[in-house]
């Protein structure tokens, strides 16, 4: 069922993926990270996130989205709540975390993001990724929750113009998850996020997996 509901719409939830002690050491792991920052893009450089990727990889209720050959090839944490509050409005993923800036036709949009180099290569490669977002807290309808466009990941790379007119099609299904729960998404759905409501937080690792080896000489900043 994950993965029929991951191919219609882009996304699919599992439940229970982590517990709640698992939850808290990872909390307690983040702990050093900047009080100040909504979060980092970095995670991967550390062993520990690295070994919770291999263990997203292989577990069962996950191997269906994630193919056995992938390697995580980024962690990034975010934390909203009140105090640390934003918007997102309706967009795709559309950028990767590369090791070195290659010149190439069919890549574009270059950027430089704490320290590491990005890009957006075509939607044939985008197509293939698979993000998970490990859920440390409950995350409610007040908590600024991702909002879906189901079956958009399927028109490729859309522009701001196509998104927004899409956005006005129709309602955003919203994900309302627990603690310790993954939401698998495609990075080309459209999601939105609205701003957190509640006094709750919402923590995020959000993984990427994406196959080993990459074309037009691009090769991942990291691979785990």
């Amino acid at each position: 069922m994950v993965r029929e509901q991951f191919d219609a719409d882009g996304f699919a939830s599992v439940p229970c993926v982590l517990s709640t002690d698992e939850c808290n050491d990872i909390e307690a792991l983040t702990g050093t990270l900047d009080p100040d920052a909504a979060g980092t893009r970095c995670l991967l450089a550390e062993e520990w996130c690295r070994t919770l990727a291999g263990r997203l990889r292989r577990h069962p209720g996950l191997a269906d989205v994630v193919p056995g050959n992938f390697v995580a090839v980024q962690c990034t944490y975010f934390e909203k709540s009140i105090e640390r509050n934003w918007l997102v409005p309706i967009h795709q993923d559309l950028s990767i975390p590369v090791a070195a800036r290659v010149e190439h036709p069919a890549l574009r949009g270059w950027s430089e993001k704490e320290g590491g180099i990005f890009v957006q290569p075509p939607a044939t490669l985008l197509e293939q990724l698979v993000a998970l977002r490990v859920h440390l807290d409950p995350c409610s309808n007040d908590d600024g929750p991702l909002q879906f466009i189901p079956g958009s990941h399927r028109h490729g790379r859309l522009s701001a113009e196509e998104a927004v007119t899409r956005r006005q099609a129709g309602p955003l299904v919203s994900c309302e998850m627990g603690q310790g729960d993954v939401l698998a998404m495609r990075p080309l759905v459209l999601h939105a996020s609205p701003k957190a409501q509640g006094s709750s937080r919402r923590r995020i690792l959000h993984f990427v997996f994406g196959p080993p080896e990459l074309p037009y000489g691009i090769s991942w900043q990291h691979a785990a």
